[in-house]
């Protein structure tokens, strides 16, 4: 782990490895968390993002997301410590229970 100011941490792979297991339907493409969701409509695409929304902005830790129609592709890594971090993998599960 390297050590940041802010105190978050980047993960080693075998941490991100570990923390995969918790995680459904995740990949790592790019150095980031990945996951690419399919729902039946835009109006369901927007109410899991609204609903996300909140506790995104609770946690401070913005995703990188491209939402088209029922299309939502999240990736997510800490820019702070140049890769995945604790937050990461907490927003993915966060993601993971609303979906």
């Amino acid at each position: 782990m390297l050590d940041n100011s802010m105190g978050l941490v980047k993960l080693s792979d075998s941490e991100i490895e570990e923390g995969m297991k918790e995680l459904s339907g995740w990949t790592i493409l790019n150095g980031k968390l990945h996951k690419e969701m399919e729902f039946v409509d835009f109006d369901e695409a927007w109410k899991f993002m609204t609903i996300a929304v909140v506790e995104i902005q609770k946690m401070n830790h913005h995703p990188e997301w491209f939402n088209v129609y029922n299309k939502l592709v999240i990736d997510l890594m800490t820019h702070d410590v140049g890769g995945i971090s604790e937050n990461d993998m907490n927003l993915a599960k966060f993601l993971d229970k609303i979906m």
